[in-house]
């Protein structure tokens, strides 16, 4: 009885070696303990979440801003307080900083479950213009050459989607130095590749004649 068990352990450990040769001959690597390689890649949707009910909430106003999805921009509607202020470059920037602060927040669940982020940076702040500058011009605490070139791309669509801006379709942006400020258009080509911001060129400057 002990020679046939031998003869049996025996025989499960050719079958093995066997296995193990078989795997090999094909190029793939034998394990002792099970792989999990998780279940098939999936794409995002890059659809955004419908209106909730805090955009029609007294005081509040719908704006739309560009997130990054599938290394696209794509449009999102967001919530934000009404912008207040005495004179028209305050209402500016006051939305400027209201659209700003929206881009700097990482999206919501529901947002970041169809693909959405955002690179901008959470440190970015903006200003009003200098003097010497376009009335139109947005200081930026970071030059925009330095940012990341997705995040230039959507505060250029951002700021040129909204009708409190003018709805330009651009965005007239400089930095913190002396500068003068750069016309940034969004075109069709900064949305559907927003690295185009790295590409030289981008970026007409303007003066207070401009």
């Amino acid at each position: 009885m002990r020679r046939a068990g031998w003869f049996s352990r025996s025989g499960r450990t050719a079958a093995v070696a066997v296995v193990a040769l078989a795997a090999a001959g094909c190029g793939i690597r034998g394990t002792s303990v099970p792989v999990d390689a998780g279940g098939a890649p999936s794409r995002v949707s890059c659809k955004a979440p419908g209106r909730d009910a805090e955009s029609a909430a007294p005081g509040r106003s719908a704006v739309a801003v560009y997130l990054v999805c599938s290394s696209t921009l794509a449009q999102v509607e967001r919530s934000v307080p009404a912008p207040k202020g005495k004179t028209a470059a305050a209402v500016r920037l006051a939305v400027a900083r209201a659209l700003l602060d929206e881009l700097r927040h990482r999206p919501s669940p529901a947002e970041e479950e169809a693909g959405f982020s955002s690179a901008v940076p959470e440190d970015l702040k903006v200003t009003g213009p200098r003097a010497g500058d376009p009335t139109d011009a947005l200081r930026l605490s970071i030059r925009p050459d330095d940012l990341p070139s997705f995040a230039l791309a959507q505060l250029v669509c951002t700021y040129g989607a909204s009708p409190a801006l003018g709805r330009s379709h651009a965005a007239v942006l400089g930095g913190p130095d002396k500068d003068v400020p750069h016309r940034y258009d969004c075109s069709a080509d900064v949305l559907s590749n927003p690295d185009i911001a790295q590409n030289a060129g981008w970026g007409d400057p303007l003066s207070e004649e401009g």
